[in-house]
C-alpha cells in the first residue's frame, strides 16, 4: 500500500488548491539559463526598505539569539501613536496574511459562512476553506462596468444571512486593483448586522491617489464589528520580513490573541517595522515613484492597444485578449517576470507590478514583443 498523507488530511484541507506565489528571480534564471532578469510579479516596493529600517535591522541582529518580544511592545506603541488608539486595538501578524488566517481560525467553523467577492485575494478562500466554513461568493462587476471586476457591495449584502460570521473586503483589491468609495463602504459596513465581522483589507492603501478613497482605520471606534488589516510588505518595502497588523475592537483583538502563534513576528521584523513608521521620507519617495511609474505603465499599455483596469495599488491588471499564460511565457524568456492570474478565474489577464522607470520600460518592451 502506497502511503498518501493527503488521505489523512482533514476533508476541507484536501480540497484546497495550494497558493502559488510569484516566480522568484533565481528560479527563472535557473530554469531558462538567463541572467539580469527583473521581477514585477508580487507587488513589492522596488526601493525595498528605507535607511531607518535597514539600520534597525542591523542593530537587531545583536539580539538574534533571543526570542523576540512576543507582545511587540515598541511596534504596538508606534502604531497606537499613528492611529491615536490604545494598544488593545492592535494585533500583530506575520504579514497581514497571518492576521487574515487568524480571523478565519478564530471566527469560522463548518457551521457558519463567510462572504467575499469574486476575484478577491486568494488567501480569503483558502482560509475559509481550511476552517471548513461555507464560502458565499458575490459576482464581481462585469467587464462593461466602470469599475469592471470590482466588488459589488450590494451583491455581497444579498449573501448575508444568519450563518454569516465574516465578510472580507479588499480595498484596493488584489489582483484587480479596483476599489470602493468611502460613502459606499461606510454605508455597507453600517448595514451589516453587528454580530458579523467586516474585514477591510487595506494592504495597498498608502499608494492610493483617489480623493474619494476611504481610510477605514478612522471608523474603528464607530463600528465594533470592523477589522482593518494592513501590512509593511508593500509601501514600506519589508515584504521579506513578513509583518502586518489588524486594528479592531479590543474584544476582537483579545480573541485573535487566543489563536495567534507565540513569537509570530521576528525581532528583526519588529525593529524594522517600528523604524519604518518613522521614515516619512522613504514612504513619500516610494509613493511618488509608484505614482510616476503608474502613469508610465498606463501610457505604455494603452499605446499597445491592451485593456488596463482601474487601479489604486502598486500594480495594474491588463487584458491581453489572448491566453495570459502564453504572453507570460514569452515575457519570461525575455527575463521579465509578471503574474498570470488564471488561477483567479482571469485566463486572459496579467497582473504587473509597478517598478522603477527602467524596469517599467523593459517590461513594456517585453510585453510588446510577447503580444506580436
Amino acid at each position: 500500500m502506497t502511503f498518501n498523507a493527503l488521505e489523512l488530511a482533514a476533508a476541507p484541507v484536501r480540497a484546497i488548491a495550494p497558493y502559488v506565489p510569484g516566480k522568484p528571480l533565481s528560479e527563472l534564471e535557473r530554469e531558462y539559463g538567463i541572467t539580469d532578469s527583473i521581477k514585477l510579479a508580487s507587488n513589492e516596493n522596488p526601493l525595498g526598505p528605507g535607511p531607518k529600517a535597514r539600520s534597525a535591522m542591523a542593530n537587531a541582529l545583536q539580539g538574534i539569539g533571543l526570542y523576540p518580544d512576543g507582545n511587540g511592545f515598541e511596534l504596538k506603541q508606534a502604531l497606537a501613536k499613528k492611529y491615536a488608539c490604545s494598544v488593545d486595538h492592535i494585533t500583530l501578524g506575520n504579514g497581514s496574511n497571518d492576521v487574515l488566517v487568524m480571523l478565519a481560525e478564530a471566527f469560522l467553523s463548518p457551521a457558519v459562512e463567510a462572504v467575499y467577492s469574486q476575484y478577491c485575494f486568494a488567501i480569503y478562500p483558502i482560509a475559509v476553506q481550511a476552517a471548513g466554513a461555507t464560502a458565499r461568493v458575490a459576482a464581481a462587476y462585469p467587464n462593461t462596468h466602470a469599475m469592471a471586476l470590482g466588488h459589488d457591495l450590494q451583491g455581497m449584502s444579498r449573501l448575508i444571512n444568519e450563518r454569516t460570521r465574516l465578510i472580507f473586503v479588499a480595498n484596493p483589491n488584489n489582483p484587480t486593483g479596483t476599489w470602493v468609495t468611502a460613502d459606499a463602504l461606510k454605508a455597507f459596513i453600517a448595514s451589516v448586522p453587528k454580530d458579523i465581522l467586516v474585514v477591510v483589507d487595506e494592504a495597498y492603501i498608502e499608494y492610493v491617489q483617489h480623493n474619494e478613497f476611504p481610510d477605514a482605520s478612522q471608523w474603528i471606534d464607530e463600528f465594533d464589528n470592523l477589522v482593518v488589516t494592513r501590512t509593511f510588505s508593500k509601501a514600506y518595502g519589508l515584504a521579506g520580513l513578513r509583518v502586518g497588523y489588524a486594528l479592531s475592537h479590543p474584544s476582537v483583538a483579545a480573541v485573535l490573541n487566543r489563536v495567534r502563534q507565540p513569537f509570530n513576528v521576528s525581532s528583526i521584523a519588529l525593529a524594522a517595522a517600528t523604524a519604518a513608521l518613522e521614515d516619512a521620507d522613504h514612504l513619500k519617495q516610494s509613493i511618488e515613484l509608484n505614482a510616476h511609474g503608474m502613469q508610465q505603465v498606463l501610457g505604455g499599455i494603452q499605446a499597445l492597444g491592451l485593456r488596463v483596469y482601474p487601479s489604486q495599488g502598486n500594480f495594474v491588471l491588463i487584458d491581453c485578449a489572448r491566453a495570459g499564460a502564453l504572453v507570460n511565457e514569452a515575457m519570461l524568456r525575455q527575463g521579465v517576470i509578471v503574474r498570470p492570474v488564471a488561477g483567479y478565474g482571469l485566463p486572459t489577464q496579467l497582473r504587473i507590478t509597478i517598478g522603477t522607470e527602467q524596469e517599467n520600460a523593459r517590461m513594456l518592451s517585453a510585453l510588446a514583443l510577447a503580444i506580436k
